[in-house]
């Protein structure tokens, strides 16, 4: 039997197999063990995929002394229950995002952690994005001065599929790109948010869930926050437009680590120089204009860490408290549009 943390992962559909599977299998000191999923095809595939075990049901993989790490890869409104079903076997715990669908979730699965002794952690792999790592280390370097004004856009064009076009399933925008966005706001404004103000529109698809969104986020230290999601877009806004007193900042494009993932060479994947950002500051009192070329983006970092801390007692990156502001900031807007008024996160 190969070393390290025996992992297995819940859900063996795109998140499971392309993601997750991908990401432990070339990860030191994480075996992948086992995959439950219900559906027989999919526990075919994971067997020829990476020769593991498979369970039809949860429940009995977690009978399964030999699982120290579960990874639960299954539709957004499921993630509490399998967590806290996971935690309480004595499991360690990894979750895909979102974490779950509102504070109260998640403080009981911070609980349950604490309970059972047990490592929780969410998966926000797009923390290691290589347009965000180089945007926070602008902001960090005060190239433009006191940030006021973040725009965060994804905006494409095409009708969702499967789960994530049902709304009961929470497999709206919102709950998936939202989940990162938010997740990347809280780590670029480093304080609490307080309010939060959102609009969706359902247009052309026929589905259950958005096809356009737009929120606005304040933060504590006075920074407004934009997100802007779509399905309904064929000419994009720069992925991030940012406003400080001494500068500017316009980025486009996504990260490509998903693309060269898919390739099984995530290792190799770079920004085009065409989309570096673009900064016009104030330096030493003259106005000039740059090019940021962009950072080495790192996916694979999230399961490293995860391993350094089951196998050294290692610092965990991603904790589920670090995480519960923008759970709370997702169903804030969920209210918010719901109601159509300004939301105070600051009671969530």
């Amino acid at each position: 039997m190969a070393s390290g943390i025996n992992t297995a992962i819940v859900g063996y559909g795109r998140s499971g197999k392309c993601f997750h599977a991908y990401m432990i299998d070339k990860t030191e000191g994480l075996n992948l063990y086992a995959v439950s999923t219900r559906n027989p095809e999919a526990r075919k595939a994971a067997e020829k995929d990476y020769g593991v075990k498979t369970y039809s049901n949860i429940d009995d993989l977690l009978k399964d002394d030999a699982v120290q790490l579960v990874v639960i890869a299954t539709p957004h409104n499921t993630h509490a229950e399998l967590c806290i079903k996971a935690m309480d076997a004595g499991k360690h715990t990894v979750t895909d995002k979102i974490m779950c669908m509102n504070t109260r979730e998640a403080d009981a699965m911070i609980e349950a952690s604490k309970r059972n002794d047990v490592m929780l952690s969410v998966f926000h792999n797009r923390r290691w994005d290589m347009d965000f790592l180089t945007i926070q280390k602008v902001i960090n370097d005060g190239l433009l001065g006191p940030v006021f004004v973040i725009e965060s856009t994804i905006l494409q064009y095409g009708k969702p599929r499967s789960w994530r076009a049902d709304k009961e399933a929470c497999g709206g925008y919102l709950f998936d790109w939202g989940a990162h966005l938010a997740d990347q706001a809280v780590l670029l404004a480093g304080c609490k948010p307080k309010t939060v103000y959102t609009t969706l529109q359902n247009r052309k698809w026929d589905i259950s869930t958005e096809s356009h969104h737009r929120t606005h986020i304040v933060f504590e230290s006075g920074l407004e926050f934009f997100i802007e999601l779509s399905r309904l877009c064929q000419i994009p806004k720069p992925r991030w437009y940012i406003l400080g007193e001494e500068g500017t900042l316009v980025k486009y494009g996504l990260d490509t680590q998903e693309k060269y993932m898919d390739e099984k060479r995530i290792e190799e994947a770079a920004d085009p120089p065409g989309n570096y950002a673009k900064v016009k500051a104030i330096v030493n009192g003259e106005v000039k204009e740059m090019t940021i070329p962009t950072l080495k983006g790192d996916w694979l970092a999230y399961y490293r860490n995860v391993s350094d801390v089951l196998n050294n007692g290692a610092a965990l990156a991603v904790t589920p408290e670090s995480v519960r502001d923008s759970v709370a900031i997702v169903e804030g807007a969920m209210k918010s549009a719901e109601a159509g008024q300004v939301v105070d996160l600051t009671q969530l």
